[in-house]
This record gives structure tokens, sequence and C-alpha cells, in this order.
């Protein structure tokens, strides 16, 4: 990985640039690194009525979609996103999961999962009596990645993250072929 200072005097802000040929866990972790040092945490830019709001990631429990709309979900209040779901997916984390065709959550705010072997399963957050429900292709997976997220934190390797959607499509070629 080559690093490189250019410095030009007539910018109003510092920027920072990563320039790479594929999003994985290094650029992730630096990004999130650089993030953290300046203080700030990534914002979404949500709406509700005419207000547009700046919502932390962190503070997002999860996104589903209602018919066309793609609504963003926090402790205590509902916003429209301008997203499309497939687009969120490429922006968001490795803190979040599609967990169904219309619903990606929030790893660090789930509480509980109650498992349904016929149907989806109902999922609970953390601080809030909002729900939603995992389908049956995603529950292995769900409760893999919530496994592996609090062995990695208890080996004080939380820190490292990749995107979600390369992560998701790892993990579902890597359950796919462990079926055959």
């Amino acid at each position: 990985m080559k690093v490189k200072i250019e410095i030009q005097e007539t910018l109003e802000e510092d920027e920072v640039v990563i320039r790479c040929s594929s999003l994985n866990e290094a650029v992730i972790s630096l990004q999130n690194f650089i993030s953290e040092q300046n203080g700030t945490s990534r914002c979404l830019k949500l709406t509700d009525k005419e207000t547009d709001y700046f919502v932390p990631m962190e503070k997002i429990y999860f996104f589903d979609t209602e018919g066309r709309e793609l609504r963003a979900h926090t402790a205590d209040r509902i916003f429209s996103c301008g997203y499309k779901l497939y687009e969120l997916e490429e922006l968001l984390s490795g803190n979040f999961l599609r967990i169904s065709k219309s619903t990606i959550v929030n790893l660090d705010h789930i509480y509980s999962i109650t498992r349904n072997l016929t149907a989806s399963s109902l999922v609970e957050f953390n601080g809030s009596s909002k729900k939603t429900l995992v389908s049956r292709g995603y529950y292995r997976l769900l409760t893999e990645r919530l496994r592996d997220r609090k062995l990695k934190g208890a080996a004080g390797m939380a820190g490292k993250q990749e995107s979600g959607r390369q992560r998701d499509l790892k993990e579902q070629d890597n359950a796919g072929n462990s079926k055959g």
C-alpha cells in the first residue's frame, strides 16, 4: 500500500482520498480509523415531511421498504430515505446486514431473535419497542454474524469491518457451497 501526502494550501478543509483496486477489510478499517480521528461519524441524509435530517449511522436501527418508499428507523422515529435498498448495501459498513428482501438491520442494536421454524423470525432491538422480521433464508447468516461479532469483540478485534454487501455476498456463497 502506498501512502502519499499532498499539501494544497488553497484547500478550505482537509480531505483524505483512498484509492483502491477493491473495497476490502483493510480499506474499510482505514476509512473507519480516519473518520474516528476526526471525531465525526458518518451521517445519512433522511427526510421527515419537508425537513432534511443528517442522522448518524449508528443511530439507525434498521431500514425497510413499504411499497416504493425506503424508511430508516431510529429508536423513536421513522424517516424517509432517498436511496434504493441495494444502494444502501453498498454504502453501509459491516455493522449492517440485509435480513430479508426488504430489510437491512444495524447489528449493534439487535437485542433478541425469536426463532420461527416455519416462517420469518422476529428481531427486537435494544432501547426500543420496534421489531422487524428476518426471513428464513437470512436467519443463519444473521445469527452467524452476531456470534462472530461477539467472539471478535471478546478478542478485541471488533474494529475490523468490511462493506456489508461484500461480506454478505461472501457468506452467502460459502453457505451455498457448504450445503452441496
